[in-house]
């Protein structure tokens, strides 16, 4: 065979440039290159245009998987419950003093008054000393007395204020509205999640910053302290945390270039990719805005995910270039080579990318699937931008006459590493690394067991310990007997029965049940109250501390029962029971005790008597039908309530979610390699990264949650880059009738160069990460840092020591003699 000497290695001249090995699609692509510029850039002026149309939305709902069981539950009673995860608290604090003095009372007025007019608050379930639904009550000789906390006849004195003491005192609000020290006071601010005039949803962003502007910064100063807490406040927090991603977009991009430049010495090879890389970040956010689709809290991480793709696939297509024109081939010659050798790899790789990002829309949660379909899109447009755009501008303006030298001299020169990566394909070092991979493989098995679904942090581990929103949580812990973290279990019954004694027993006794499982603070209910109105009514008497059998007593203790403990056709009552924290454990621990006590209600009663009234259900019990009204206990509101279906999510759908994704990867590996050894080398390297990533997770105290659990299907996504181009480019090697340490030593040289400057290049920008202030955006930059370092180590050490054993070369060389006769493999 006709040899083409050069100084790289000894290639066949019609392996080269010979026209009869160019695929239909490089002949489309590159004897039109004129008119396929043309429509790319009249698709980027379209794409430009709807960029323009990318809105922001934090609507919480995107947060909870709505068709869970319990989020149903919450839905059908959201409007008749003050428990929902719409609200904000915001504290008041005296630094000297109490809350008792006429100062105090003022700044609380003026703090409450500007609340009120706050664009989104839900000005009739506003609570606060100010508002006249927080009252006191208590039973005199002559009847039950009772009003407002702070009466029409408050005027500062110190009269009035003790007057206003006594009245805390008796409104049961102490631990709740009012601290346990008297220094500081709540305003409960419930609101509402669409505007009733313009239908518009109440954007979380700025309710956080009209909080920030006109009461923190309006009324905090040395005497008086203000604190924030609340799912809204909290998503607002993460918007403004979220603007820092922008910084980090453009650090990771510089960083991109500069070591891009120092790769290949070459301006052109340099600003082009980034380029093709920026515009199919255009692309999708631009295709994604005109769809119709937001950009949210997760979702906004996406570009740069596309653009660390698209630069991990440009770079191999510069890599090339550079070779082939090394090699003294013609901008066009070079480009054409460098696309027909890896177009199949790359477009191979894309799809195992997009695919196995789609395998999220298997988590019912709005904001993974949108991650899914954005991170998706994204790789579709890489699939053009880089592949097509990038090796159609390379051919008109090719690589510098600086970056052609800096290849060949490179080429003359190999690094000594290259030399001695190579030895891992050799049969007599290759156990070494085997080994040692399932040494590690076993040890982070173990280890990673002891992974954890959901929250391991107190607070809103969304965001740093010491942040603003986790410091004044902590304060609303530490100052006040009721937790931030509330799971409401509702208890369904007949109309107009929830204050009927077999109702309410049921539900006292569920109370005593869960006031005993670890990890509940307390619980509290429509039982609470008309127990101690029962005992106000007997002057006091412990005694009286129960539940009387006595129907019109009951209906009398409950008469002025607060808002929120039953709804307006007493056919629920909910059970508010307050939890310790939100932690994982804590939440499977309060789950498992309520289902296990509903056991006894659930499947007694015909759903029909659900839905008596109270003649019905009257005439049916007279009729022997049904003993008592019907008891169905039904899980779960609060935060804390979503929390635990967002976890049970999470934990259905993260094995399958993990096992699809690999089973996409190993379908499409073996459609292009026909062969099962090779789909072998390429996802064993990948799957201990799998193990050794859930291991760090364990070490690290990082729950799999909504912010994590996305991670483990783009590191599989992306690590599979690697270990498809270096098996394409050992392959072609092998083929050609070199030695597997020889072969693998070329594969270095050109491929592997290439693949090691991606993973480095990569973990350098996403480790940039770590400093956000946003701790789930730190925590994916910790877990894919180590996911694209050790994919990269596996592919350039595993990979070569398993091919070793288990390729066949005279059975890949049949193969590719079967399918393609003599004509030499691409690449």
């Amino acid at each position: 065979m006709k040899e083409k000497k050069s100084h790289y290695s000894t290639v066949p001249e019609h392996y080269i440039l010979s026209p009869e090995s160019e695929p239909w699609l490089e002949r489309f692509i590159f004897n039109n290159r004129g008119i396929v510029m043309l429509l790319l850039a009249i698709i980027t002026m379209v794409f430009a245009y709807g960029l323009s149309k990318v809105t922001l939305d934090a609507s919480i709902e995107k947060y909870i998987p709505l068709n869970h069981s319990y989020i149903q539950n919450y839905l059908v009673h959201k409007d008749e419950m003050k428990s929902g995860v719409a609200n904000v608290k915001i504290a008041v604090e005296v630094t000297n003093g109490d809350v008792f003095t006429a100062e105090y009372m003022e700044k609380l007025s003026k703090i409450s008054d500007e609340i009120f007019f706050i664009k989104g608050v839900d000005r009739s379930g506003m609570q606060s000393l100010w508002t006249p639904n927080v009252r006191w009550m208590e039973v005199t000789e002559e009847g039950f007395q009772g009003g407002p906390v702070i009466p029409s006849t408050y005027d500062g004195s110190k009269e009035s204020l003790e007057v206003v003491r006594q009245n805390v005192l008796k409104s049961g609000q102490v631990g709740r509205l009012v601290s346990n020290d008297f220094r500081s006071s709540i305003i409960d601010v419930p609101l509402i999640e669409y505007d009733p005039e313009t239908g518009e949803k109440l954007s979380y962003g700025q309710f956080s910053h009209d909080l920030e502007e006109k009461i923190r910064s309006q009324f905090s100063d040395d005497q008086y302290k203000i604190y924030i807490t609340g799912m809204p406040k909290k998503l607002g927090d993460l918007l403004d945390g979220a603007k820092s991603i922008g910084g980090f977009f453009l650090m990771a991009m510089i960083m991109t270039a500069i070591l891009l430049y120092l790769y290949s010495r070459c301006p052109k090879g340099t600003v082009v990719p980034i380029v093709a890389s920026l515009i199919a970040v255009v692309w999708q956010l631009g295709s994604l805005a005109l769809a119709g689709f937001t950009v949210d809290l997760y979702s906004v991480l996406v570009p740069f995910l596309v653009f660390a793709i698209g630069i991990s696939h440009g770079v191999q297509i510069i890599n090339g270039i550079a070779i082939e024109s090394g090699k003294g081939a013609s901008p066009v010659q070079a480009a054409r080579q460098a696309f027909r050798g890896l177009y199949v790899p790359g477009m191979l790789a894309l799809l195992s990318d997009a695919i196995g990002f789609l395998t999220l829309l298997f988590i019912d949660i709005g904001v993974i699937q949108e991650l899914a379909i954005a991170a998706s899109v994204g790789v579709a447009m890489i699939i053009v931008t880089n592949l097509v755009l990038l090796p159609i501008v390379m051919s008109y303006i090719g690589i510098s006459r600086s970056g052609v030298e800096h290849a060949r001299k490179s080429d003359a020169n190999p690094a000594a590493i290259w030399r001695g990566l190579s030895m891992f394909a050799n049969r007599k070092v290759a156990p070494i690394p085997i080994v040692i991979a399932i040494v590690m493989a076993v040890s982070g098995y173990y280890y990673s067991q002891g992974l954890k679904i959901g929250d391991l942090d107190k607070g809103a581990p969304e965001l740093r310990a010491d942040s603003r929103y986790n410091l004044d949580n902590a304060f609303m812990v530490s100052n006040y007997s009721t937790s931030a973290d509330v799971f409401v279990v509702m208890v369904e019954t007949a109309r107009e029965h929830c204050n009927s004694f077999k109702v309410m027993d049921a539900v006292d006794r569920f109370m005593w049940y869960m006031d005993n499982v670890e990890g509940v603070q307390s619980t509290t209910s429509l039982v609470t109250v008309s127990k101690l109105v029962t005992k106000a009514m007997n002057e006091g008497n412990l005694n009286w501390s129960a539940l009387s059998r006595n129907q019109t007593i009951l209906n009398t203790s409950i008469q002025r029962a607060p808002a929120g403990l039953l709804n307006p056709d007493c056919s629920m009552a909910p059970v508010i029971v307050y939890l310790n924290d939100h932690k994982a454990e804590t939440l499977e621990t309060a789950v498992a005790a309520v289902e296990k006590f509903k056991e006894q209600f659930d499947d007694h009663v015909d759903e029909k008597y659900f839905g008596y009234g109270m003649a019905e259900m009257d005439e049916a019990i007279a009729n022997g039908e049904i003993d008592s009204a019907p008891v169905r206990f039904q899980l779960a509101s609060g935060n804390a309530g979503i929390e635990a279906a967002t976890n049970q999510v999470i934990a259905d759908a993260q094995n399958t979610m993990l096992i699809f994704v690999y089973v996409v990867v190993f379908v499409l590996c073996f459609m292009t390699f026909r062969s099962f050894t090779a789909v072998a080398c390429i996802l064993i390297p990948l799957a201990l990264t799998s193990i050794l990533s859930q291991a760090l997770m364990t070490y690290l105290d990082i729950g799999v949650k909504v912010a994590t659990l996305p991670v483990i299907a783009l590191g599989v996504g992306i690590g599979v880059d690697y270990g498809i181009y270096i098996y394409n480019r050992l392959e072609v090697m092998i083929v050609a009738g070199k030695t597997m340490q020889e072969a693998f030593f070329e594969t270095l040289r050109s491929t592997g160069k290439a693949v090691s400057f991606t993973g480095i290049t990569l973990a350098i920008g996403v480790a940039t990460w770590i400093a956000s202030p946003i701790k789930f955006q730190a925590d994916m930059g910790i877990l894919l840092t180590f996911m694209f370092l050790w994919n990269m180590l596996g592919s350039l050490i595993l990979l070569p020591a398993l091919a070793s054993f288990i390729l066949r070369p005279e059975r890949m060389k049949a193969r590719h003699k079967a399918r393609h006769g003599d004509t030499p493999p691409a690449g």
